[in-house]
Formats: C-alpha cells, structure tokens, sequence
C-alpha cells in the first residue's frame, strides 16, 4: 500500500502535505510513501531528510500518481494531475467541493474516492483531523500581525515624558477559531479588544481571552448542532448594523473571520459603516475569498477608502507554509491512520464510521 503526495503549484500554493515526520509515521503503520523529486524544496527540506526515513523519491506527478493506492494533497489537483489518476484511487485533501465542482466530477468519473476534510463532523474523535481548526489558528494570529504591519501607529498603552500613548482599540468580528486566536494575540500585544459573534455561546470564549463581547439581542439560536454559525436573520442584521455604528467609530482596526459553512460570507459590515471608521483605520476581511464580510475587500488587494485601509486577505496560509504544512500534515496523518486497517492492510472506507461518511465527496 502506498501513500503519495505530489507538489503543488507554488504560484498560489506554498503548503506540503507530508513533512518528514508525518512520513515517518505513515510509514510506521506498515505504508509505503512516494513524493515528487524537489517535494518541499522551496521550504528549505531537501529531499534527503525523506529519503532517510524510507520515504522513495519519484522523477515526476506522473510516477507518483500512477503508483500510489492514496494521495494526499493541500489542494485540488490540477487537470494534468486529474488525468494520470488510476481508477480506485484514494484521494485526501482540501478540496472545497462548492468552488471545484467540474473537477471534482471529472475526478469521480474516474471512480476515485474523494475525502474533503473541511467536511469532518465537529466530533471529538475528529479534533485531530481537524484542518479548519488548525489552518484557521494560524489565520487569526497572522492577521493581527498583519494589521499591525500596516496601521503605523504603536498598539499598547505606553506612559512616556512626552505623554501618554493610548492603546489601540480592535475588533473581531466572528469568534469562531481565527476570531479567538485574533482577541488572544492583540490582548497579548497590548490592545484594547471587544468582539461579536452571532453565537451566544461564544461569549464566554471571548471574555476568557479578556476580550469584550458586543452583544445584539436575540431570541433565536443562532448555531448549528455542528457549533457552526447559521445564517442570521433580516431583523438580526438590522440590530446588529445599529451596534456596529457606534463600534465602529471607536476602533482602529477590525478584523472580519464570519463565515457560514457552504455559503458565501454574510456582508456585515456596509459601505456606510466602513465609512463610519477614522482615517488611518484598518479593516482586515479574512473572507475576502469567499465573498468577504466588508463592503470594499478584494481578495488579494489592499483599497483605501477615505483614508481607511480595507485588506481582502488570500493565501494567508503563504506567509507561514513551514507551520501551516507542519499542523496540516498532522492532520492528514490522524484521518489516514483512521482510514486505514492494520489488519486488512488495506484502507476501510466504513460509512458507518462518521467521520468517514462525513468527509466523502457525493454526488
């Protein structure tokens, strides 16, 4: 059995999905693991480090495609990839079936078996695997420092002979995982921090982290079971708008993480109230690829409007590939030691396992 992972185009993606230490793990169940010549090169791991463990060094996508029982990728593969895919093959990654559907047909027409694992049920059992988790950690701290790159100015209290500096002032909108790593990293450099989430629940998690939480009342649950957030009502978003005028006119700088799991990202905050913000403010929209949170975000692009700098962030994960391959690869490695049956030898597509049901592309 024999599990392969092939480089991705590193015009857009800079993540692996096999480190050597996750190499040297599959390969300790009793797997065998290919890889492209020159597989995370450009992260400074020669190929050698995987040779030393056993992992087997191939020339081309092709060999590896061709020879492997299972691949495993960060991202969907590409045309030239889809076409040298064996018939019965295992595929595991990040697919976003909502944005890739051609290929993934084209993928499934081959009678391939595709596993997304943005699609993992929030189980306990699954909190290893977790790729959404993991990535968005990341997201939320890379952002604040990202947004402080960029607001100029210092962000904690300082009390000099010259006067007193005050503390800059962020909000987080949306305290899923991003959101939460978002407050704890701008409370620890030293910034006043409130944050909002449609999720009652959230509160708690955002005042543990010494944040504020901006509240809108309600009397609808607004949670999936899953522990997703649902979309909001039209009576919601009005009073949420009402709460966001006077937030807005206070902070500095806004960070957007909501998104909605299969949908587009909510617009919350519209061009009256990015309006509402001084000059010199930042906004910083996590979803800018999903179709972002903010009025004026465009992914890859920072505009300035009035004076207020809207980021539309993409390919954040770019900015930190080493961990973000680190934590991913883990992940990877907890799904495939799930999928696969020591005793069999083999790998147990068991739909009565939900993790399993769960993460398996239909159509």
């Amino acid at each position: 059995m024999i599990v392969g992972s092939t480089k991705e185009d590193l015009k857009s993606e800079k993540r692996v999905s096999l480190t050597p230490e996750t190499a040297k793990n599959i390969i300790a169940l009793g797997l065998k693991v290919f890889i492209e010549k020159d597989y995370a090169k450009h992260l400074g791991i020669e190929d050698d480090e995987y040779a030393k463990i056993g992992v087997e060094i191939k020339a081309s996508s092709k060999e590896v495609l061709n020879s492997s029982k299972t691949i495993i990728k960060v991202n969907c593969p590409s045309e030239n990839e889809i076409s040298f895919l064996k018939e019965n093959t295992i595929l595991i990654g990040m697919f976003n079936p909502s944005k890739n559907k051609n290929q993934i047909s084209k993928i499934i027409e081959k009678k391939v078996k595709i596993f997304s694992l943005e699609l993992l049920p929030r189980i306990t059992r699954a909190q290893s695997m977790d790729v959404l988790s993991s990535q968005s950690n990341l997201a939320g701290y890379r952002a604040v420092v990202d947004c402080i790159a960029e607001f100029e100015k210092a962000v904690p209290m300082m009390m000099t002979a010259a006067g007193t500096v005050p503390a800059a002032k962020v909000l987080v909108i949306g305290a899923g995982v991003a959101g939460l790593q978002a407050i704890a990293t701008a409370k620890r450099l030293g910034a006043i921090v409130s944050a909002t989430d449609v999720r009652a629940a959230s509160r708690e998690q955002v005042e543990s982290l010494g944040g504020k939480f901006l509240n809108v009342e309600q009397t609808e649950d607004m949670e999936t079971a899953g522990g997703y957030a649902k979309e909001a009502s039209e009576d919601y978003k009005k009073k949420q708008a009402i709460m966001m005028q006077e937030a807005l006119k206070k902070n500095d700088i806004v960070i957007c993480t909501a998104l909605i799991p299969g949908k587009p990202a909510p617009r919350i905050l519209t061009e009256d109230l990015v309006k509402l913000m001084k000059p010199g403010s930042i906004v910083c929209d996590l979803a800018a690829e999903q179709g972002g949170n903010s009025a004026f975000s465009e992914a890859g692009k920072i505009n300035i409007i009035n004076g207020i700098k809207i980021i539309g962030v993409k390919s954040l994960m770019n900015k930190l590939p080493l961990t973000a391959s680190n934590l991913y690869a883990k992940n990877l490695f907890s799904f495939i030691r799930n999928l696969y049956s020591k005793e069999k030898k083999d790998f147990n597509i068991n739909l009565e396992d939900e993790i399993i049901e769960k993460s398996l592309i239909k159509i």
